[in-house]
C-alpha cells in the first residue's frame, strides 16, 4: 500500500524543519486529487500498485503527501484549473528502482515529473509543467561516490546537496572547494542542469560537467564523454567525447534523467581576498557594470561578480513594515535614509580573489587602483585570508561574513528574504517568483532594464527588488518579486509585473535563463528562427527517444508528439 506520510527529506534537523515550514506551511486551500492526464482511474489504480511492488511502500506516496510536491510559492493556488498538482510521487533509490519506474509508466502511459530535490524555489520547486504527473523524486539518491582532490572533481547521484559535498569535503580533509549557490539544501545535480551559478571560479556549474550518467525512457543507461569508456582514467577530466558531444542535450531537459555525474571543484588557494563596492545611487550601476565587465572577460576577477540591491538587504533584516509600513514603493527620501543607517549603497557588490598570496595582493591593488579611478563614488573594502605558510587555506578559517558561498561554504542564508512582504505580526505567508533575463554586460543596457523594473513595480505599489550576477559577457538579472500568498490583492499584482516583464523583456530580445513551470511554453517561444527550427529539432530528439512522451512533458517548452496534439488545451499562463 503506497504511503500517505510525508517523507523525510533531511537528515539535518535545520534543513527539514525549514522544509516542512516552507511546504507545510503554505497551502491556503485543500489539494484536489487528480489522475494523470488520458489514464483511467482504473489503470492507475494498477500501476499505483506496481510501483509499490517494485519500490516498497515507503516509497510510493499518495493522499495528503503531495502537498511535498507542490509549487510552495504558486500564485495560482486558487484555481484549481491552473494549478499545478501531481497524482502521486515515486521516490526510487538507485538506477534499477527507476527503471522499474519507466516500465510501468511505460505500460500505462504515464507522464512523469523528475527532479532532484525541489529547491528550484520562485521557479515552480517540484511541481509538474502538466498537472497529474507522477512526481519522481530522486532525493534517496544520495550517494558521493567519489571526491577527487588531486584533481579536483566530484561524482555524485542526484539526492546529493551543496550542503552534503561540502561536508564531506571537509570531514574528509579534502582540500577543494565546491562552488555553492546562495542555499545549500539544493541538488548539485539538479542545480547544473538547471544551468544554476555559485560564486567561487567553477560557479559556472554546468560549464564544469564532466561525464554524465543518463537513463532513457526505455530504460536504457548512457554515459557521456570520457565516462563512456569502461575503467577510464579520465573520465571525470576531460569534458570531451569522441564525435558528438551530448551532455547539452540534458540541461533543462527532458529526453533523460541524469543519475550520475562528474563535477570539477575548485583547488583550494593558499589567498583568498573578501572584496564588496558599493555605490550610492540606481544611475552608479552603469559603472560597476562597465568595469567589471572588463575585468571579467580579462581574468582580474575569477569569479561570478554578486551585486545585490539595497532592497535585498533591506529584506535580509526584518520584514517591510519595519522599515516603511505605507502602502506604495518606498520614496527615495527614505531609501537614502535607510542607506546611512545600514552603512549600504544603492547597489552592493561582492565578489572574490583567489591563489597565491603575492598574486592576490596583485589583484587587489589592480582592482583598487581602476575603481578609484573610473568609479570614485565608490567605496570599495577588501580583507584577505591565507593558509599558514602557503599551505592550502581552509574554507571555515575565513570569517563568515567574509566568505560564506564564496569560498564555497553552504547556508540557508537567503532564504528569510521570502518574509519580506508578510505583516511584521508573523501572519501570511510568504512567497516570490523571479523573472531573470540574460542580460548584455553593458551598464547602459543594464541601467536601463534596471529603470524599467522599477517603473513596473512601482506603478503596481511594490518596489524594486533585484540582484544580478556578472559572467564573462553577460548579466543574469534577477527580479526577485516577494509577496505574502495570503493577500490576494499582492498575487493579482505580482501576475501583473510578471507579465510587463515579460512584454519589455521579449521586445528587448531578452530571454529569461530559467522560467517557471507555468511560463515555460511562453519562453520557449522566444526562439523563434526559421520558423522555431531549434524547437523542432529538439521535438524530433523527443520522439525518437521518448516514444510515449512520459518524461517530463512541457518542461522547457518541449512537448512529445503525444501532448502536442492538444497543446492548446494545456498551454502556460501568461
Amino acid at each position: 500500500m503506497a504511503s500517505t506520510k510525508l517523507p523525510l527529506r533531511y537528515r539535518d534537523p535545520v534543513y527539514q524543519e525549514t522544509h516542512q515550514s516552507v511546504f507545510q506551511g503554505s497551502l491556503t486551500k485543500p489539494l484536489k486529487e487528480l489522475l494523470p492526464p488520458g489514464v483511467s482511474r482504473e489503470d492507475f489504480k494498477l500501476a499505483i500498485e506496481e510501483f509499490v511492488s517494485a519500490l516498497g511502500s515507503d516509497g510510493v506516496v499518495i493522499g495528503e503527501a503531495l502537498s511535498d510536491y507542490v509549487d510552495p510559492y504558486e500564485l495560482y493556488e486558487d484555481k484549481d484549473s491552473e494549478r499545478k498538482v501531481a497524482s502521486a510521487a515515486v521516490l526510487p533509490q538507485s538506477v534499477e528502482e527507476l527503471q522499474s519506474i519507466l516500465k510501468i509508466a511505460n505500460k500505462y502511459a504515464i507522464p512523469l515529473w523528475t527532479f532532484s530535490r525541489g529547491k528550484n524555489l520562485g521557479y515552480g520547486g517540484p511541481a509538474p509543467r502538466l498537472s497529474g504527473s507522477v512526481a519522481v523524486d530522486l532525493h534517496r539518491m544520495n550517494r558521493i561516490i567519489e571526491v577527487n582532490d588531486k584533481f579536483s572533481y566530484a561524482v555524485v547521484e542526484p539526492g546529493v546537496t551543496f550542503t552534503d559535498l561540502y561536508n564531506y569535503c571537509v570531514e574528509n580533509k579534502l582540500s577543494v572547494w565546491p562552488s555553492v549557490p546562495s542555499l545549500g539544501w539544493g541538488s548539485v545535480i539538479g542545480n547544473t542542469l538547471d544551468r544554476g551559478t555559485g560564486f567561487t571560479p567553477t560557479a559556472t556549474h554546468h560549464q564544469n560537467i564532466a561525464g554524465l550518467e543518463v537513463v532513457l525512457a526505455d530504460g536504457d543507461v548512457i554515459r557521456t564523454g570520457q565516462f563512456a569508456i569502461s575503467n577510464s582514467k579520465s573520465a571525470h577530466l576531460s569534458k570531451f567525447s569522441f564525435g558528438p558531444s551530448i551532455e547539452g542535450l540534458f540541461l533543462q531537459s527532458n529526453l533523460g534523467i541524469t543519475t550520475k555525474m562528474g563535477i570539477w571543484l575548485y583547488p583550494q588557494p593558499s589567498a583568498y581576498a573578501s572584496c564588496t563596492l558599493d555605490v550610492p545611487n540606481l544611475e552608479d550601476v552603469v559603472h560597476i557594470v562597465d568595469l567589471f565587465n572588463e575585468l571579467r572577460q580579462s581574468g582580474v576577477v575569477p569569479n561570478t561578480v554578486y551585486v545585490s540591491s539595497l532592497s535585498e538587504f533591506i529584506a535580509m533584516s526584518g520584514t517591510r513594515e519595519k522599515f516603511w509600513s505605507v502602502e506604495g514603493p518606498i520614496p527615495l527620501w527614505r531609501l537614502q535614509e535607510l542607506q546611512k543607517e545600514l552603512n549600504l549603497g544603492f547597489w552592493n557588490a561582492k565578489f572574490g580573489l583567489y591563489g597565491p598570496l603575492e598574486v592576490v595582493e596583485g589583484h587587489v591593488k589592480a582592482v583598487e587602483r581602476s575603481i578609484a579611478e573610473r568609479i570614485p563614488m565608490g567605496r570599495f573594502r577588501s580583507q584577505i585570508s591565507s593558509g599558514k605558510n602557503g599551505e592550502p587555506l581552509q574554507a571555515e578559517m575565513v570569517p563568515p561574513e567574509e566568505g560564506g558561498f564564496f569560498v564555497g561554504v553552504p547556508s540557508l542564508w537567503s532564504l528569510p528574504m521570502v518574509k519580506y512582504r508578510t505583516p511584521e505580526n508573523g501572519k501570511g505567508i510568504g512567497g516570490h517568483i523571479d523573472y531573470s533575463p540574460i542580460i548584455p554586460s553593458s551598464g547602459k543596457a543594464v541601467l536601463e532594464w534596471a529603470r524599467t523594473s522599477q517603473k513596473i513595480c512601482e506603478e503596481n505599489g511594490f518596489d524594486l527588488f533585484c540582484d544580478f550576477f556578472m559572467h564573462e559577457r553577460h548579466i543574469i538579472f534577477v527580479n526577485f518579486m516577494t509577496f505574502d500568498k495570503t493577500n490576494l490583492s499582492h498575487r493579482d499584482s505580482m501576475k501583473i509585473i510578471f507579465r510587463q516583464l515579460f512584454k519589455e523583456a521579449k521586445s528587448r530580445g531578452y530571454s529569461a535563463y530559467r522560467s517557471h513551470v507555468n511560463f515555460m511554453d511562453a519562453v520557449a517561444d522566444f526562439y523563434d528562427f526559421n520558423n522555431h527550427a531549434y524547437r523542432r529539432f529538439v521535438e524530433q530528439l523527443k520522439d525518437t527517444v521518448d516514444r510515449q512522451s512520459i518524461l517530463s512533458p512541457g518542461k522547457q517548452g518541449i512537448w512529445g508528439q503525444r501532448f502536442r496534439q492538444n497543446k492548446n488545451k494545456i498551454k502556460g499562463l501568461l
